[in-house]
């Protein structure tokens, strides 16, 4: 197997806890390098700077997610600021802008459950400040996207993108951005949710990634896999939810690779690269 990159997971998450040494040892043998894990809130920074000291594969990332910019307390930019010049090697993110939670999501959605949604224009205040942040530094920044990529082209003429570049995680946009979006700085990671049939426009983008450009990832224990897709399985969060195994990685290089008619070993030497150039070693 040759050498993987998740650019995007939650491996933190509590879902995961109970799994944690068999999922190091699964992605071990899978082949993992590296895989960035993001914190999304003030509450998790803590659990992904545990899980980095714990795991030389983990490389940690920080920021606050738009579905938690509403819940932001006074203080936070201060204290993000903290946590990443105590980590010199940290990402920004993950951060962005979410118009599903406003116009789509029910209002008993237990995932949101006690979160303000933040209207967009409060999201982009949030989301400038912390990209301006990772630009001053030169970090690399994750970029969540959800119906809103409009609005996101919109700000990103406007301000500052770290020079290393930014990743659009999990990249459900239209073609037509997919230039600009690279002309700002952008890269784009393939998630293997994406294999649902009702994913078939956002394959037919991935075909038309730039190739170096292209990263892969998991935002494991979410976005699962179709089952007949998944080599990994996680027994069900309490809810019932399916878990994404993150060493389900694999599968999603394999597809990918599959899409682009390219062979496996060319595809993942390239997200190497990409992934090094973006996040660094």
């Amino acid at each position: 197997m040759p050498p993987l990159y998740d650019a995007h997971n939650h491996a933190h998450d509590d879902w995961l806890a109970p799994h944690r040494e068999r999922l190091d040892a699964d992605l071990r043998a899978a082949g993992l390098r590296r895989a960035v894990v993001n914190g999304t809130c003030e509450a998790d920074w803590p659990a992904v700077a545990e899980l980095a000291a714990r795991f030389p594969w983990v490389y940690p990332s920080y920021g606050l997610h738009p579905w938690d910019a509403g819940n932001r307390a006074e203080g936070w930019f201060d204290r993000l600021k903290e946590r990443l010049a105590a980590a010199p090697h940290a990402a920004v993110g993950e951060i962005g802008l979410d118009r599903w939670i406003l116009d789509r999501a029910r209002p008993d959605d237990p995932r949101l459950a006690g979160l303000r949604r933040a209207p967009l224009e409060e999201q982009g205040e949030v989301f400038i400040k912390q990209l301006s942040l990772a630009a001053a530094e030169n970090r690399p920044a994750t970029v969540h996207c959800l119906q809103a990529f409009g609005a996101l082209e919109g700000l990103l003429r406007h301000v500052n993108t770290p020079a290393r570049g930014f990743l659009l995680h999990a990249y459900g946009g239209p073609l037509e951005l997919l230039g600009k979006f690279a002309d700002y700085g952008a890269y784009f990671s393939f998630n293997g949710a994406f294999l649902e049939p009702r994913h078939a426009a956002k394959r037919e983008v991935f075909k038309r990634v730039p190739a170096d450009r292209l990263l892969v990832e998991t935002d494991a224990p979410a976005m699962p896999l179709p089952a007949d897709r998944a080599a990994f399985t996680l027994p069900p969060a309490p809810d019932g939810s399916p878990v994404n195994h993150p060493a389900n990685l694999a599968a999603a290089y394999a597809a990918l690779a599959e899409l682009r008619g390219v062979p496996l070993a060319t595809l993942a030497a390239q997200v190497e690269e990409n992934f090094l150039r973006l996040f660094g070693p």
